[in-house]
């Protein structure tokens, strides 16, 4: 009877970290399959919620290990969850915060242990879920708010020639021929874009990320290098660019992926 007993008292133990990744793998799918009913891109989420697309897809795909700390995940979640008309504040509280590992208790007990839970825990797990959200939106729009004012100082409009783009609409613009130019008139290197439709784009500036995302239909941007300029688009027939002021091109093909490297002259 002792024996018996004791193997009574004994429950399994699930560690917090695994109680985070099997929430997370739900929360994820259900956000999933809601962002497919809708017929929904991470690019469109990532203008929506401002959060970059490589945490929005770990969060579907329910990579913990991906994501950052679990109070931030879940404000995280919040952000996604809104965004797909889902009550954020709901859908994410589910998502675990506790530091220590819980014990699962017998299925006719469970009811019993939450009504002798202090209401001063509830409160208190409430208060600290509402400053970690609030930090982490204050966090974004601080770092969005950074960006924006970088991007101002080092780029300015880029205006074509009266007779690029849609002037002589008779007029076909080729697409660039070469992933990889040389430019013969100058030390640096200076590209224009102007999107005919909204598109993804990266562009990194000697090994250095200056823009990745998604810009709307008639944005007209311009970055320079000092000694190679590399653009990618999901979209390359949307994209005319124009380099070191000459008429402008389209990337390629519409609705085709296209990376261009562009190098500035060699110093002699």
């Amino acid at each position: 009877m002792r024996w018996l007993k004791s193997k009574e008292k004994e429950q399994p133990k699930i560690s917090l970290e695994q109680q985070q990744s099997e929430k997370l793998a739900e929360l994820g799918d259900r956000l999933w399959a809601s962002r497919q009913e809708r017929a929904a891109s991470l690019e469109e989420m990532v203008v929506l919620t401002k959060i970059p697309r490589r945490l929005l897809q770990a969060i579907e795909e329910g990579r913990l290990d991906d994501l950052p700390e679990p109070v931030y995940i879940q404000g995280l979640i919040r952000q996604f969850a809104d965004a797909l008309g889902f009550n954020g504040v709901e859908f994410a509280s589910s998502f675990p915060l506790g530091s220590q590992p819980m014990s699962l208790p017998p299925t006719e007990k469970i009811q019993s242990i939450s009504l002798l839970r202090p209401l001063h825990l509830y409160l208190l797990y409430i208060f600290v879920i509402v400053c970690s959200v609030g930090s982490l939106s204050q966090l974004l729009t601080n770092t969005a708010l950074s960006d924006r004012n970088q991007d101002s100082r080092r780029e300015t409009v880029l205006k074509p020639e009266p007779n690029d783009l849609n002037t002589h609409p008779s007029t076909k613009i080729q697409p660039i021929s070469d992933t990889r130019n040389r430019i013969n008139n100058s030390q640096s290197v200076h590209i224009g874009v102007t999107l005919k439709a909204s598109s993804w784009i990266r562009v990194v500036a000697d090994g250095k990320t200056e823009f990745e995302g998604v810009l709307p239909e008639g944005t007209q941007r311009t970055w320079k290098a000092q000694e190679q300029l590399t653009v990618k688009t999901n979209n390359a027939g949307s994209v005319l660019m124009s380099v070191n002021q000459q008429a402008a091109q389209r990337m390629g093909e519409p609705g085709k992926e296209r990376e261009i490297k562009i190098a500035a002259k060699p110093r002699s």
